[in-house]
C-alpha cells in the first residue's frame, strides 16, 4: 500500500475488476428479498452533466446500501434515445441520426463506468435499438385492439421551429419547452391514446403512493383536474340545435346572461350564417385561430356576438349567444355559460360588453346585492334568490338540488369533468418508432400484423423540415402491401412521441434480451414494481402519468401484476453554479469529466453527496470538492498508519469497555447506526458522510492520544472496518481498495451491512445542561446511568450551582435524564 492515495491508478483497477467479475450482475430466480432501485434513464446527447452525476450517484448509494443488506438488487441502465435532437445534429453535421446517438452511446457509457456505478450492463437497452421499438410498436397494437388507440382530426401545437406536433403538457407559456419557440395552432390527423378512461384510477391511486412527495401528487392531481357539477342543456332559439354546457356551479343557473362558445365550436358559423355578425364572427374566428391556448387564456378576454339566442331551460329567459377567446373548444364542452355576478372572468367579461349582471346569491336572506353596486363578482357562500323553487335555499344545498331537478325535467345530469385530455402521440419527425398502421383504399387502416413487425426505420432519408415527416420522401418505406387484400397500401409516416418509449422501459429491464415478448411476466411479477425510483421533478407529470397509464392498462390487459410502476420516488433537486442552473449560455458548466480526472470519481461522487440533501438544489463549491477530496486522503492516511494493527486484530471482546476504549466503540457504533438511518427511506446522505468524518475524526484521536502499546487491537479494527463499510456506498474505489489492504477477501461491496450494538451506545458520561430560568449558565458531566432524582441531588450540590441559586428561592427542579436539569428560582 503506497502511502500516496493515487486515485487514477485505484479507481481504474477496481473498475476494471467489477466487469471482469460481474459483481454487479443480479439474478433473477435468487431466494433473497428483492430490491429494485431505478434512475430516470438519460437522452444519450454526448456528455454527462453535474445532474446526471448527482441523480446517478443516489442511486448508486442505495443500490449499494441494499445489497449489502442481503436484497438482490436490481440496478440497470439504458438510454432514451430517440428524439429531435439527433435529427438536428444529422441537418447541421450531415451524419445519420443513428450513427450520432450510438457515438453518444458509447462516449456516455464509459463516463458512467468511469463513476464507479453498479449497473447490470446486460440488462442494457436503447430505445433506438430495432429489439426495443419491436416491442413499442406490438404494445401500440394492443391498445389499438382495445380502443385505446385512435386517431381524429384535430387543432394541434404546432412548433415551427421543430417542424413537429406538441403535446399540451410539451408547451411551456406558450412555447416549445425545448427550443423556446413561439408555438402555433394547425390543423392535422393525429394518433391519441384514451389516457381520459382512466382519468379516475389514476385520481384515485394518487392516493396509496404513500413513498411520493406531496408535491408530484398535488400537480398530477391538478393536472387531471377532476371537478363534480352539472351538464346542462340549452336549446338554440328557432333552431333544433342544443347547446350543452358543464358547469360546477348549477346553483347560479338562473343568473346566467349570455352563452360563449369556443371559436372553433361548429355553431358558430351556423348561427352567424347569413346575419349581420357574419363577417364580423368570421373575422374573429381566424383572428382567434391563430392564437395559442397560452394567449387565448391569459390575455385580455375578448368575444363577438354570433346574432342568436338561447333559451334558459330553467327559467326560460333569451340570452345572446357569443364567441369569445377564453372558451377553448376542446376542454370540456366548448360552451360556458355567462354567469358574471357569481364568476369574475364572466363579471369583467360582461362590464367590457355591457352584457346584464344578474344576482342568484346573496349573502344574507334579508338583503339582496344590487348589480349596479358590485365592482367584482360575488363568489362565497349564501342563499338563492331570483331562482324559482329554490329561493331561500342555501347554495351549497342547492346545487344538489337544481342537479336533481335537471335530471328530473329531463335538461341536464350531474356529471364528473376532468381536465385531463387525451395522450396525443403522433409526431412528423424521422427519429423515432414508426407507427404501425398500414392505409389501403379499399380496405381502410389497418393494423400491420404481429409477425411483421417490427416496422423498421430506414437508414437512409432526406431531411427538409418542411413540416411533415421525412418518412414521406422515402418512397421503400411508404410503399407496402395490404395484409388484408394483398392490394397497394401505404405506411403512417408519423412516429410515435418519445414519451411512450420511456413509458415502459422500467420493465423492459426485466427481461432486456427477451427475443419472444415484450417482457417475461413471470420475471415482471419478480422485480416490479420499482422499489425506489430517482429523477428530477420536471417530470412530475409527462413521464411519471404516462407510466402509470400504461402500467394500468397492461394490468388490465394481464401482462402486469401490479397496477402502479414507482413504490417509491425521490426527485432530487437541481445543481446549480452561481445561483444559476448550468448552462453553456451562463457559462457556468462544471465537466464532471474535468472533476473526475483533477480529483477522481470517489472525490465527485462524494461532493454532490454530502453539499445538500437530495431533493434540495446543490450551489456547486470548487472549496468543497477540495475539502471532500482532503476528507478521503485523510481515511486513507489514517488506513496506512495503522493497517498492520488492523490485519492482526482480534475481534472485540464480549465483556465491556471503558475509558477511552468504550468511546470509540461508541463512535464507531453510532456511526453505524446513524449511516443505516440516514440511507434508510430517509436519503440524508449528507448527514451520514458527516457521522463518517465524525468517525474518522474519532479514530484519529484514538490513534494519537492512545500509546499504541495501550491501543486495543480489536477496538481500533472494528472502527477502521466499519468506517470501510460505511464509506463503500459513498466512495466505492477508495474502500474497495482499503478493505483489501486490512487483509480481507472478496469485494468489501458483497460484505453484510453492520449493525450497530446498542450495548456499545450507552455512555459512561453524559453532558448535561444546568439552565436557571431557563437559560443554560453551566455544563457538567454525571454518569449517564442516574435516575431523575439522584441526577438532581448531585448536581444541586455542585458549588457552581450553589453560587448561581445563592439568595434565591427554588421554586421548581426539572430533571431532564441524559440532557438537562432546569431549575426555576424567584
Amino acid at each position: 500500500m503506497q502511502e500516496h492515495y493515487d486515485f487514477k491508478e485505484i479507481e481504474k483497477k477496481w473498475q476494471q475488476y467489477w466487469e471482469q467479475e460481474n459483481i454487479y450482475q443480479v439474478p433473477d430466480d435468487s431466494e433473497r428479498p428483492k430490491y429494485y432501485c431505478l434512475e430516470m434513464f438519460p437522452y444519450p446527447s454526448g456528455k454527462l452533466h453535474m445532474g446526471h452525476v448527482r441523480n446517478y450517484s443516489i442511486g448508486d448509494v442505495v443500490a449499494r446500501f441494499k445489497t449489502m443488506q442481503g436484497f438482490d438488487v436490481l440496478h440497470p441502465m439504458g438510454w432514451d434515445a430517440f428524439g429531435l435532437p439527433a435529427e438536428n445534429a444529422a441537418i447541421k453535421h450531415g451524419i445519420p441520426p443513428a450513427t450520432w446517438t450510438w457515438d453518444n452511446i458509447e462516449q456516455m457509457k464509459a463516463q458512467l463506468k468511469q463513476l464507479g456505478l453498479s449497473y447490470d450492463w446486460r440488462r442494457e437497452v436503447a430505445t433506438c435499438h430495432p429489439e426495443y421499438y419491436r416491442w413499442g410498436q406490438w404494445l401500440f397494437l394492443q391498445l389499438y385492439k382495445q380502443g385505446l388507440c385512435y386517431k381524429k382530426h384535430a387543432r394541434v401545437n404546432w412548433c415551427p421551429a421543430c417542424a413537429t406536433v406538441l403535446a399540451n403538457e410539451q408547451v411551456v407559456e406558450g412555447s416549445c419547452e425545448r427550443c423556446s419557440a413561439t408555438v402555433e395552432q394547425k390543423e392535422l390527423d393525429q394518433w391519441f391514446f384514451r389516457i381520459t378512461d382512466y382519468s379516475q384510477r389514476l385520481l384515485d391511486d394518487l392516493k396509496k403512493l404513500e413513498g411520493w412527495p406531496d408535491k408530484v401528487k398535488i400537480m398530477q392531481e391538478n393536472w387531471i383536474g377532476r371537478s363534480e357539477g352539472a351538464e346542462l342543456a340549452f336549446k338554440v332559439d328557432g333552431t333544433d340545435d342544443e347547446i350543452k354546457v358543464f358547469t360546477t356551479r348549477p346553483d347560479t343557473v338562473y343568473g346566467v346572461t349570455y352563452m360563449v362558445l369556443a371559436a372553433e365550436h361548429p355553431l358558430v358559423a351556423k348561427l352567424s350564417a347569413g346575419t349581420p355578425q357574419e363577417a364580423k364572427v368570421a373575422e374573429f374566428v381566424n383572428r382567434v385561430a391563430k392564437q395559442t391556448e397560452l394567449a387565448r387564456t391569459s390575455t385580455e378576454k375578448e368575444g363577438v356576438f354570433t346574432g342568436a339566442y338561447c333559451i334558459n331551460p330553467f327559467n326560460g329567459e333569451k340570452v345572446p349567444i357569443l364567441t369569445a377567446n377564453y372558451v377553448l373548444y376542446h376542454y370540456g364542452t366548448g360552451a360556458v355559460m355567462g354567469v358574471p355576478a357569481h364568476d369574475e372572468r364572466d363579471f369583467e367579461f360582461a362590464r367590457k360588453y355591457d352584457l346584464p349582471i344578474k344576482v342568484v346569491i346573496t349573502p344574507s336572506k334579508e338583503k339582496a346585492l344590487h348589480p349596479d353596486q358590485m365592482t367584482e363578482a360575488y363568489v362565497s357562500a349564501g342563499f338563492m334568490i331570483h331562482s324559482g323553487p329554490f329561493d331561500g335555499t342555501p347554495n351549497q344545498q342547492g346545487i344538489r338540488k337544481v342537479i336533481e331537478y335537471a335530471e328530473q325535467k329531463g335538461i341536464g345530469q350531474g356529471l364528473v369533468n376532468f381536465r385531463l385530455r387525451d395522450w396525443l402521440i403522433s409526431r412528423q419527425r424521422y427519429w423515432g418508432t414508426p407507427i404501425p398502421i398500414i392505409y389501403c383504399e379499399q380496405c381502410g387502416a389497418l393494423p400491420v400484423p404481429e409477425d411483421q413487425l417490427p416496422v423498421l426505420l430506414p437508414t437512409e432519408v432526406a431531411f427538409k423540415p418542411t413540416g411533415e415527416s421525412p418518412l414521406k420522401g422515402d418512397a421503400d418505406f411508404v410503399q407496402t402491401t395490404c395484409p388484408h387484400c394483398g392490394g397497394k397500401a401505404r405506411r403512417e409516416t408519423d412516429t410515435m412521441d418519445t414519451f411512450v418509449d420511456s413509458s415502459w422501459y422500467y420493465i423492459r429491464y426485466t427481461s432486456a434480451r427477451d427475443a419472444q415478448e415484450a417482457w417475461n411476466k413471470a420475471k415482471a411479477k419478480g422485480w416490479m414494481p420499482v422499489d425506489q425510483y430517482i429523477g428530477g421533478v420536471e417530470h412530475a407529470i409527462l413521464h411519471l402519468l404516462y407510466s402509470r397509464f400504461f402500467t394500468k392498462v397492461f394490468y388490465d390487459l394481464d401482462l402486469l401484476d401490479v397496477q402502479e410502476p414507482f413504490e417509491n420516488l425521490l426527485t432530487q433537486g437541481m445543481v446549480l453554479k452561481d445561483g444559476a442552473k448550468m448552462s453553456k449560455s451562463k457559462g457556468n458548466v462544471v465537466s464532471p469529466e474535468d472533476i473526475v480526472a483533477r480529483y477522481g470519481a470517489d472525490t465527485a461522487r462524494l461532493f454532490i453527496l454530502f453539499a445538500a440533501p437530495p431533493e434540495r438544489d446543490l450551489e456547486w463549491s470548487d472549496r468543497g470538492v477540495e475539502g471532500s477530496h482532503r476528507f478521503l486522503n485523510r481515511v486513507w492516511r489514517l488506513v496506512y498508519s495503522v493497517k498492520d494493527q488492523v490485519i492482526a486484530a482480534p475481534p472485540v471482546r464480549a465483556e465491556n469497555y471503558i475509558g477511552v476504549h468504550k468511546e470509540m466503540r461508541r463512535l464507531t457504533h453510532y456511526a453505524i447506526k446513524k449511516v443505516t438511518e440516514d440511507i434508510s427511506g430517509r436519503f440524508n446522505f449528507n448527514t451520514a458522510i458527516s457521522a463518517i468524518m465524525e468517525l474518522v475524526n474519532g479514530a484519529y484521536t484514538y490513534r494519537d492520544k492512545v500509546a499504541e502499546v495501550e491501543r486495543d487491537p480489536a477496538v481500533l479494527a472494528e472502527a477502521i472496518n466499519s468506517m470501510i463499510i460505511l464509506l463503500a456506498p459513498f466512495a466505492p474505489h477508495v474502500a474497495e481498495e482499503l478493505w483489501q489492504e486490512t487483509g480481507h477477501r472478496g469485494s468489501v461491496h458483497k460484505e453484510p451491512w453492520p449493525a450497530y450494538d446498542p450495548a456499545a451506545l450507552v455512555e459512561e458520561e453524559v453532558e448535561i445542561a444546568i439552565q436557571i430560568n431557563g437559560k443554560i449558565r453551566d455544563r457538567m458531566n454525571i454518569s449517564a446511568n442516574l435516575k431523575p432524582a439522584e441526577m438532581q441531588e448531585i448536581l444541586l450540590q455542585k458549588e457552581s450551582i450553589q453560587a448561581l441559586i445563592a439568595g434565591k428561592q427554588i421554586v421548581k427542579v426539572i430533571p431532564v435524564p441524559g440532557k438537562l436539569l432546569n431549575i426555576v428560582v424567584r
